[in-house]
């Protein structure tokens, strides 16, 4: 990686990928490891980082809005991105803080972009504007096949007592195809910030992993 801190600021790091693929799951490792060698790192997640986001994601996961535009779709992301942005995330890399956020800008572009066919010009201008022109450091992808991704969002929301899916899970294997697609283009354009990793890893080699490809970014880590 030849891209450092944020000058203001600490670390901020974004995790994408496939509904299923870990990346909530090494998220919150990645925390967890950062708190335990002494960063003050905090985990958050879009949509849904604040009170009034957690309201929209309710609204954008509910498998009853199927039926939901496209448009409106990309403003309700963009509603949460904003408020996000200002309320948790420039706060926390101002104060210093590492910021891990599970899908942040690149997931619009890739759902609402690649995978809904909106204007691709119109997608990437809203999230320069929602975002606030704030742009991670490291981007982590974690790619996996569709049908692995999928099977493990089944299995997820079976274990937790719920055996349906959310909108986005119920979408055709082509729009997931459509979806893995896009973020592997992205990766390969913007390959200094991207960084891929196999989801078919075990949790723990994945975590491990992760780690190690942060760890640059810790002072005195490089070593």
């Amino acid at each position: 990686m030849d891209q450092g801190p944020h000058p203001e600021c600490q670390v901020f790091i974004t995790f994408e990928g496939i509904e299923g693929c870990g990346k909530t799951t090494q998220a919150r490792r990645l925390v967890e490891n950062l708190n335990g060698v002494g960063i003050d790192a905090v985990l958050t997640l879009e949509p849904g980082g604040t009170t009034l986001g957690a309201e929209i994601r309710s609204i954008l996961l509910d498998a009853r809005n199927e039926h939901l535009p496209a448009l409106a779709e990309l403003l309700l992301y963009e509603a949460d991105r904003c408020i996000h942005v200002t309320s948790v995330l420039k706060p926390a890399l101002t104060a210093g803080k590492w910021v891990v956020c599970d899908r942040f800008f690149d997931a619009t572009t890739v759902y609402q972009g690649y995978a809904r066919g909106l204007d691709m010009g119109l997608v990437r201008s809203l999230n320069r504007e929602a975002a606030h022109h704030l742009t991670p450091d490291m981007t982590i992808l974690i790619d996996c096949p569709v049908e692995v991704g999928i099977g493990r969002a089944i299995k997820r929301n079976l274990s937790h007592g719920d055996p349906g899916l959310d909108r986005f899970e119920r979408e055709q294997i082509e729009f997931h195809r459509r979806v893995k697609d896009g973020y592997l283009r992205m990766a390969e354009k913007e390959a200094e910030r991207f960084v891929v990793m196999d989801g078919r890893s075990t949790e723990d080699e994945l975590a491990a992993l992760i780690f190690e490809t942060v760890r640059p970014f810790i002072p005195g880590g490089a070593g």
